[in-house]
């Protein structure tokens, strides 16, 4: 029989829904150049690959009467060719229809009877660059017993290894009796398994009971005329669409701010969330008196020094950061943002970015990935927007010989959770990926121009003032790009 969902991965599962699927997704732009990078290419290079990620060839395999927690097992009727799917652009192949696409793809839920990732080969791409856009639900990637399939790949040189295939045989899946008969043995012999059922009983019990309050307030609202709670901008009930958008900036820009005012290019990159969101509550007419800081989760990295070693999905830790919007100067909203991140430094668990993007097998997708869990896992009261950075390689990687130029990482959106923000450094740059919903944030263009001048009002400011002398290295996490 095969593995035991944690009681986590069982969470995400259970919370998942039309309006808000859990799966993160992954949007890398390559120039294939002389490679012969082709959708054949790939499909062959994952057959390669896929091996070193035995969960990407497992399907979920519910108990009978949920008499114990749902099992990975092995899909005897894996077929590539359906998780890896060509796609194309017409012409121009611009970016907006790219993200359009990308919109499209990342609304739709992942099939539950299948291993529960997939990946588009997108082509026709202006100046015949491809894209590939990959999803991979939240109970896969936990960063401890599974990596990204993304994060194998990619290579450090256009010399493509090739491993071959492994020849893999699946095991033959239970059958209800003995998913039965394993499950009674299990909870007799494993207390924690008994306690995990008992607890995903009891959660599901209690979503039901959430959904039927939601109806019966909805009719109350109806019945008696009142108006409904009024919603924040960033805030309401989600559609099932989605928008995206995609900005590429400098990485050098976030560093020239920080030699001028101090901090940390993490700390950059939220002061300039901060002013994009500020100016966007603008164009809105938004009132700034009743919404002068947005609290957003932002994951971190942390010394784990019992995991450190073998995990990945142990060391990511949340932090929550008030951006001050209703600040008018983009110092200041800088200097606040910083100040913010002083505890999280005094705790002395705070991991360097260069250090961070030193692990062995490090790769931007996963971290994305545990980070979007640690999101998903925190008390959705507690903040609006989830905000995750991820420092990447400052050198190029390249899969099958083709050339990756652009990393966007596209978050899910949580129940009441209108805006999600992805960042990346890679090979000196910095990639922003803006998920909104489709019907809450009609504007996401407007919030994506806004995020770009945010970032020049800031280089402005860092415009003939003299370097500030460092002080002692102040670095957090998975949110930083301090080093590239």
């Amino acid at each position: 029989m095969g593995d035991r969902l944690t009681p986590r991965d069982l969470a995400f599962l259970q919370a998942e829904s039309p309006r808000s699927p859990r799966h993160n997704a992954t949007v890398e732009i390559f120039e294939p150049g002389e490679s012969g990078f082709d959708y054949d290419a790939l499909v062959r290079l994952i057959s390669e690959r896929i091996s070193f990620v035995p969960r990407y060839r497992q399907k979920v395999l519910h108990v009978p009467v949920g008499l114990a927690t749902p099992v990975w097992v092995d899909d005897p009727h894996l077929d590539l060719e359906y998780h890896v799917r060509r796609s194309a652009l017409p012409r121009p192949g611009t970016m907006d229809q790219l993200r359009e696409l990308v919109a499209r793809i990342v609304s739709r839920p992942l099939d539950r009877t299948r291993p529960l990732w997939e990946m588009y080969f997108v082509e026709g791409l202006a100046d015949g660059r491809i894209a590939l856009l990959s999803k991979a639900h939240h109970a896969l990637v936990d960063g401890n017993e599974t990596v990204d399939l993304g994060q194998l790949l990619l290579d450090v040189g256009p010399e493509h290894r090739s491993l071959g295939e492994d020849g893999w045989d699946p095991r033959r899946p239970p059958s209800a009796a003995g998913l039965l008969l394993d499950a009674v043995k299990d909870n007799l012999t494993h207390p924690r398994t008994l306690v995990s059922t008992a607890r995903s009983a009891t959660a599901g019990a209690l979503r039901s009971v959430e959904r039927t309050g939601r109806r019966t307030r909805a009719l109350a609202t109806a019945l008696t005329g009142r108006p409904p709670v009024r919603e924040t901008p960033v805030s309401g009930r989600l559609s099932q669409q989605r928008r995206v958008v995609l900005l590429e900036s400098e990485l050098a820009d976030y560093l020239r701010v920080r030699q001028a005012h101090g901090g940390t290019v993490n700390d950059v990159i939220l002061a300039v969330v901060a002013g994009g969101l500020r100016a966007w509550l603008m164009t809105r007419a938004e009132s700034l008196a009743g919404l002068r800081q947005i609290r957003v989760v932002v994951p971190v990295s942390v010394i784990d020094e019992e995991h450190e070693a073998t995990s990945l999905g142990s060391q990511i830790a949340v932090h929550y950061v008030d951006l001050p919007v209703g600040e008018p100067s983009p110092v200041v909203r800088l200097h606040q943002v910083s100040y913010s991140f002083e505890k999280h430094k005094a705790s002395g668990t705070a991991v360097a970015a260069s250090r961070l993007a030193g692990i062995a097998g490090f790769a931007p997708t996963t971290f994305h990935a545990v980070g979007a869990r640690v999101a998903a896992a925190a008390d959705p009261a507690s903040y609006q927007v989830s905000v995750t950075n991820v420092p990447g390689p400052q050198s190029a990687r390249y899969a099958a010989g083709a050339r990756m130029v652009a990393s966007y990482a596209v978050h899910p959106l949580l129940p009441g959770k209108a805006l999600a923000i992805g960042v990346t450094s890679y090979d000196g740059k910095v990639f922003l990926c803006v998920t909104a919903d489709r019907d809450l944030v009609p504007d996401a263009d407007v919030l994506g121009h806004c995020l770009a001048e945010a970032l020049d009002e800031l280089r402005d400011t860092a415009t003939g003032v003299r370097p500030r002398a460092p002080r002692g290295r102040r670095t957090t996490p998975a949110k930083e790009t301090d080093e590239p």
